[in-house]
């Protein structure tokens, strides 16, 4: 018999069975007389997980009398291996595997082969299926297809019989163990919660089609649909838009047009599955065959593959929409792919405590929403939608870049206790919110916060930062399908400057292209740079395009009417191009003022100092401004030639090298006897040792991320900055063989915390 037949002949009598009166014992057991039979195998066995174990429910050839008698753990024998690893096993002779556990009271001694399949609801084993022969052979694939194929319908006959023992399947008894994974530190911090998809997985809740032609049409329907989608991820690859990556898309257009797979989906609908049931089918094979892939590289694309398979059924079932609409019931880390930012600020803040991206990079939109949000992530983690189930406990350490899964409960206890040492260092730090920040010696340093949307606004009043030293203009931009309208970027810019009150908010202008891609300004912001962050982006690219700056311009000037505008340019490289920008506000400025539009009070210019060569040139440019803000992280990687989004590279270069700390002591130098204000904004003013170190540089201005204002507002209060620049200086001039230790220890001496 063909396996389609077979699984045919088997649904149908299941079909008529699930039907009946019958008890649900009854039904059991006539279950393993129609698998048996089918199968022409001389033993058939259901097992049931039942408060933790695995019970034999059922079963065909085997000693009856130890049927609800014979209990087995979730990874004790082959059928707990089974349950513990939802995985199907073929043996030509079964005691020859290194789990096999022989149980007398079965009788099972006289049969060598041995195959079983776990019977899987809401991805949870809730039982596995057996079959078993006198003759050691493995069984064909037709047979272990049509054994897949019995236990999906299983799981729903068990379900809909009320055998269904939740409270084991949610607990994590049918799971694997604790497993540590790691990735790359995308977003630093801790976090714990539940995991949740992005994309949920989709529950099959009908197995058995009731009209085979309109389940094939169903599925034609939504392979034309998938691939106009892959079609689509294609055309924006084409101009650097879209975030697949071009060699993970060609493959996803192979497997979206390849007609062995379509034509497999067929043969299970053939077999009476509904179109959902198929192709979960079809996949259970490809994960069987996965396993046994060697080669990591046809690994790789066999994940695609689910990852397709996954997008099918979304389609099918008509379950697009993401966990966001349905709104997170608990703390929660989420578990995707990739993610977009948008998509990110759908998510309510309160409960979304991580995110585990399969892909990611230091540079991807939705890391710097995400940092903005003080949400860690954790990106590159191989397989994670594979290996992590939905609802699994999840322990997310962003300074390790590790995440602990399904951990036991002494490693949580440990992990909470983490938490509430940093819940109690941030009390700590929340009692200085309305405390000015001055040094022991008395000056006065601005500690003021990074944003970039309307909902990081807040936080200027809980923190108790002095203002708005960097405002990401470009946030606005990047989570907007649209280009946003003039009028919605004044809004946007008066409700922060209305917030902020008297407060100085700094703008920078739109920082867009290079890796800063946005789909409707394709051929503006896609150019194929070989290093998008010395690319065509940020002033270069809004000079060339006045019409964007030109926008912004009139939004910001309109919406600081009647207050103080601080302006800031990004990337500026010569002082020509900071004229030319000024000369665009200037140029709207006119305008409103003859239209007698009410216009700001003062307006202050300045340049984000990030590209080295602008350095050479202050004696010329500082007369001409009012600030100046040191952008250090785009600024380390053009001084030491190094990506950031390049993983080997990203931590390989410290912050406190000599070298970037005598290049930041020039520029300080560079400032001395000019009426001009000069910060830092960037994640090195963030952190508490580099911190120090820059207050015995001599800048007196950090604007960093929310959660880093109050240690760092702590840190001010114990320092003496006419100490730590003595220091400094000696250390500039005969730099130590490791700085970084030699600041430790200087605030360890006089017992400043720099952790």
């Amino acid at each position: 018999m063909s396996a389609a037949a077979a699984a045919r002949s088997i649904l149908t009598q299941l079909h008529e069975l699930m039907a009946s009166r019958i008890s649900a014992q009854g039904k059991l057991n006539q279950v393993v007389d129609i698998i048996g039979e089918a199968l022409d195998s001389e033993v058939c066995s259901i097992y049931l997980l039942r408060e933790g174990m695995l019970e034999l429910f059922a079963t065909r050839g085997l000693e009856q009398a130890a049927v609800h008698v014979t209990r087995l753990g979730v990874g004790e024998g082959l059928t707990g291996t089974i349950a513990a690893n939802m995985e199907t096993l073929n043996l030509a002779e079964a005691t020859a595997h290194p789990e096999f556990q022989y149980r007398p009271e079965t009788g099972e001694e006289k049969f060598h082969s041995f195959a079983g399949v776990p019977i899987v609801r809401r991805e949870r084993a809730i039982g596995v299926l057996t079959v078993q022969h006198v003759e050691p052979r493995r069984y064909e694939d037709v047979e272990i297809e049509a054994l897949q194929t019995t236990a999906m319908v299983l799981a729903e006959l068990l379900h809909n019989a009320g055998l269904v023992d939740e409270e084991s399947a949610r607990s994590g008894a049918a799971h694997t163990g604790q497993e540590v994974l790691t990735g790359l530190q995308l977003v630093k911090g801790l976090a714990i919660g539940q995991a949740v998809f992005h994309q949920p997985r989709i529950t099959i809740e009908q197995t058995v089609a009731e009209d085979t032609e309109a389940e094939r049409q169903r599925v034609y329907l939504a392979f034309d649909k998938m691939r106009e989608q892959i079609e689509h991820m294609a055309g924006q690859a084409e101009f650097g838009v879209g975030g697949e990556h071009e060699e993970v898309l060609q493959t996803y257009k192979m497997f979206a047009y390849d007609e062995g797979w379509g034509r497999r989906i067929n043969e299970a609908i053939d077999s009476g599955l509904t179109a959902e049931a198929a192709i979960e089918r079809v996949q259970q094979r490809t994960r069987m065959r996965m396993r046994e892939i060697d080669d990591p590289l046809l690994a790789d694309r066999m994940h695609d593959l689910e990852d397709l398979a996954n997008r099918l059924l979304r389609i099918v079932s008509g379950q697009l929409g993401t966990a966001a609409s349905q709104g997170l019931r608990h703390d929660a880390i989420l578990v995707a792919k990739n993610l977009g930012p948008a998509e990110l600020l759908e998510y309510d803040r309160r409960r979304l405590k991580g995110v585990i991206l399969e892909e990611g990079s230091l540079t991807a939109h939705v890391v710097i929403v995400a940092r903005a949000m003080g949400v860690p992530v954790l990106g590159r983690v191989r397989n994670a939608r594979g290996l992590i189930r939905e609802g699994d406990t999840l322990l997310l350490d962003g300074d390790a870049g590790a995440l602990t899964v399904r951990p036991a409960q002494g490693l949580i206890d440990a992990f909470e206790g983490r938490l509430v040492r940093n819940r109690e260092k941030q009390a700590v730090y929340a009692k200085l919110r309305d405390v000015e920040p001055f040094t022991r010696d008395g000056q006065r340093i601005q500690v003021m916060m990074n944003a970039g949307l309307r909902d990081d606004m807040p936080m200027l009043n809980l923190t108790g930062a002095d203002g708005i030293g960097l405002f990401r203009t470009e946030f606005q931009f990047l989570v907007s399908a649209t280009m946003p309208s003039r009028d919605a970027q004044k809004r946007l810019y008066k409700d922060v400057l209305d917030t902020a009150g008297a407060r100085p908010v700094i703008f920078r202008t739109v920082d867009i292209g290079g890796d800063k891609a946005l789909p409707y300004m394709v051929s503006e912001t896609s150019r194929q740079d070989e290093n998008p962050a010395m690319g065509w982006r940020a002033l270069r690219l809004a000079l060339e395009k006045q019409v964007l700056l030109k926008a912004q311009a009139r939004a910001l000037l309109e919406a600081a009417a009647g207050k103080t505008l601080n302006v800031m340019f990004p990337m500026v490289s010569e002082p020509w191009e900071f004229d030319a920008a000024k000369a665009v506000f200037e140029s709207q400025l006119a305008y409103l003022r003859n239209l007698k539009h009410s216009l700001p009070e003062a307006i202050n210019y300045g340049v984000m100092l990030e590209v080295p060569s602008l350095a050479e040139m202050l004696d010329i440019l500082v007369p001409r401004i009012a600030f100046i803000s040191i952008g250090t992280n785009d600024l380390t990687q053009f001084l030491f030639a190094a990506d950031r989004a390049n993983p080997k590279l990203a931590e390989r270069y410290d912050w406190l090298s000599p070298s970037i700390l005598r290049f930041l002591a020039r520029v300080v130098q560079g400032t001395q006897g000019h009426q001009v204000q000069l910060g830092v904004c960037g994640e090195m003013g963030g952190r508490r040792l580099e911190a120090l170190a820059l207050l015995g540089l001599g800048i007196r201005r950090l604007s960093i991320t929310p959660a880093s204002v109050g240690p760092i507002k702590e840190l001010v209060r114990r320092v003496d900055t006419g100490e730590i620049e003595k220091a400094m200086k000696l250390w500039l001039a005969n730099p130590p063989p490791d700085m970084r230790a030699a600041l430790a220890q200087w605030a360890a001496d006089r017992e400043i915390e720099v952790d």
